[in-house]
């Protein structure tokens, strides 16, 4: 309820509001909230005050706008810890989620000096290129771009590239991998990445850069993976 007369202010009363739907289970994880209009109406308030109670909740993280949807419950972040090597889709059914691949683009195209020095090819050696949207019960994850070398890949297709590549390695080629050196950086996304994603252009989001080595100790992938920075974290151990 919002009591105007109280000396707190109503965008903040309307905030504990929500905060307390939450809490009690009233608003569930992913449920869509009202719309501004509706809570304007509701309590009889400006949508310009409920519009800033809800860009506070927004930036607490427990809510999420999402491009023409609208606004809904945070659901709990995924929590990836950066030790072990597991693909997209192992980390998605390790969590009871069903992993998909959505392949936007499938390209030979010639190494730049930093694909070609990663990869240990020469400089303008055809690669593979894979852009790829990862899923987990249909909401996209992430956008991978992947460089792979040609001859570790002889039979690669996009029904190949559609699936985990990691099982497709192991598994059918029958190749172990070895290890990844991987950094993680912050950043924004770009119209590209956020109309993929499905948020918007300017959200924050995670990019990890791997490379990835086969048992042999030849580069098997450069890939660079951009996350939601609102359905992502990453943990790691450390010990003194």
């Amino acid at each position: 309820m919002v009591n105007k007369n109280s000396p707190l202010p109503i965008y903040y009363q309307i905030e504990e509001e929500i905060k307390r739907q939450i809490d009690s289970g009233e608003l569930s994880p992913g449920e869509m909230l009202p719309s501004e209009r509706e809570f304007a109406e509701k309590y009889a308030i400006s949508r310009m005050t409920v519009r800033q109670a809800i860009t506070n909740l927004v930036n607490e993280g427990l809510l999420v706008r999402q491009k023409g949807r609208g606004t809904f419950v945070q659901r709990k972040k995924i929590e990836q810890e950066l030790k072990g090597l597991t693909s997209f889709s192992e980390q998605m059914r390790s969590r009871g989620m069903e992993p998909s691949t959505k392949l936007i683009e499938f390209n030979v195209v010639q190494a730049s000096e930093r694909v070609a020095r990663a990869l240990q090819v020469n400089i303008g050696s055809e690669v593979y290129e894979l852009k790829r949207l990862r899923l987990a019960d249909q909401m996209p994850m992430a956008l991978e771009t992947a460089y792979l070398v040609q001859e570790n890949f002889p039979y690669l297709n996009k029904e190949v590239a559609k699936g985990s590549l990691y099982e497709y390695v192991e598994n059918t080629i029958g190749v172990s991998i070895d290890y990844a050196t991987q950094t993680v950086d912050a950043s924004i996304a770009n119209k590209f990445e956020a109309d993929a994603l499905e948020i918007s252009e300017g959200d924050p989001v995670l990019v990890i850069h791997r490379l990835a080595y086969l048992s042999n100790e030849k580069p098997m992938e450069f890939v660079k993976t951009i996350y939601r920075a609102d359905r992502y974290t990453f943990s790691v151990d450390v010990k003194r």
